[in-house]
């Protein structure tokens, strides 16, 4: 296995632990937010709405902040991978998104 193989496994393995870690620890601060049933008839979007937007924003924060934190502590040679993690990690928050609700 090649160096480059081997760095992009560790990328592979450390996005992983991130992504579970802030999805567990946003789902429990958003978890009292919102509706749980959301298809009661007298059910209004406010609720759930405040939830995904709340939740939409920490993840935000906790991306830029695992971003600066990465592009401050990885060789020059490596922060070339460093976006195509954040867009990933874009795609994760809808499934994410997904999964609250």
């Amino acid at each position: 296995m090649s160096a480059s193989n081997q760095n992009r496994l560790y990328g592979l393995f450390y996005f992983i632990v991130f992504e579970v870690v802030v999805f567990f620890g946003l789902r429990y601060l958003v978890a009292d937010m919102g509706m749980d049933d959301q298809y009661q008839a007298e059910n209004t979007i406010v609720p759930n709405w405040v939830k995904a937007v709340t939740f939409i924003l920490l993840y935000i924060l906790c991306v830029l902040i695992a971003v600066v934190m990465v592009s401050n502590l990885v060789p020059s040679k490596h922060r070339g991978q460093l976006m195509s993690w954040v867009y990933l990690s874009l795609v994760g928050m809808l499934v994410m998104l997904a999964l609250i609700f």
